[in-house]
């Protein structure tokens, strides 16, 4: 039986403009964004971290270094906190990055999509497989049950091969998407992972083969980085990391996985609300007096 590789390594592309959020992400990263009291970036490195990702690698771009003082050391902060006896603020300060947890930046020069902008962390992640997490899609596992990337990582330690995150989405909505098609695999949570056999970016509702759509969590084998490398420009002429999966389909296995839990699509407005109201009910420092506000609101 051959030996499956871990998944060592998550890339973060968040290289991109935010102007769906403009003028907020003027001078600020949308990943920076907060949602209750942590901002988008961080929910997805904590997801990974649970998955047992040990070493992130985020593919910026200019205006972005909000996002590696995020995880930096803040000499004057500590200090400040130390002095004043607030350990536990402190304590929350010094969990952002832990001692067993690397970090690595790499610039995506040009706006060329999402396909480029995994192409730039190939020299960091090698010749492994990897997680990718998109921080506009906020994930959360069902209550009390895994994180969607754990779910992905247990799925990838029985198959080997790439997984895709999918969900079920409006006939009206799958030109937003990626979009497979294939059948499921028995014996693997609830026949809920299907052997993709077709995939599409962003079809017509006319020509989709299905309404799956994929979500922002990938795991990936390296070959995909050959596949991208190759590869014409695709919708919107940039580089599809979509189109670089389906020509992997030609030699690999790719399988999808119709996750456990919910996405809310932080790249809007309509879905970075929702977050913020549904993550603040269960928030335990405010969730109880903000559910009494909700409650006597006269909508």
């Amino acid at each position: 039986m051959q030996k499956i590789t871990p998944i060592r390594k998550a890339v973060f592309p968040v290289a991109g403009l935010g102007t769906r959020f403009l003028p907020a992400t003027k001078a600020q990263p949308k990943e920076m964004m907060p949602v209750v009291d942590k901002p988008l970036i961080q929910y997805a490195v904590e997801e990974a971290y649970a998955a047992g990702i040990r070493h992130m690698i985020f593919v910026t771009g200019r205006n972005k270094r909000a996002i590696e003082d995020h995880f930096d050391t803040a000499y004057e902060l500590e200090s400040e906190l130390e002095a004043s006896h607030k350990d536990e603020l402190l304590a929350l300060v010094r969990s952002l990055q832990p001692d067993d947890m690397h970090l690595s930046y790499v610039r995506q020069p040009r706006s060329l999509g999402l396909g480029h902008a995994v192409l730039c962390a190939e020299h960091l992640v090698g010749n492994e497989p990897f997680a990718v997490l998109l921080a506009d899609d906020l994930m959360v596992g069902p209550a009390g049950g895994p994180p969607v990337l754990t779910q992905m990582v247990d799925v990838f330690g029985r198959l080997g091969g790439s997984l895709l995150a999918v969900q079920e989405v409006p006939l009206d909505q799958v030109r937003r998407y990626g979009i497979v098609a294939g059948d499921p695999v028995a014996g693997l949570h609830n026949e809920r992972v299907l052997k993709v056999s077709s995939m599409v970016e962003k079809p017509s509702p006319e020509t989709a083969p299905s309404r799956m759509g994929v979500a922002g969590r990938y795991i990936l084998t390296p070959g995909v980085f050959e596949q991208i490398r190759n590869q014409p420009r695709g919708v919107g002429g940039e580089i599809q990391l979509t189109d670089g999966i389906a020509r992997l389909m030609q030699s690999e296995a790719v399988y999808a996985l119709q996750y456990e839990g919910k996405r809310y699509d932080c790249g809007s407005k309509q879905g970075f609300l929702q977050a913020t109201v549904e993550l603040a009910l269960q928030h335990p420092e405010v969730g109880e007096d903000f559910r009494s506000y909700l409650q006597g609101l006269k909508i």
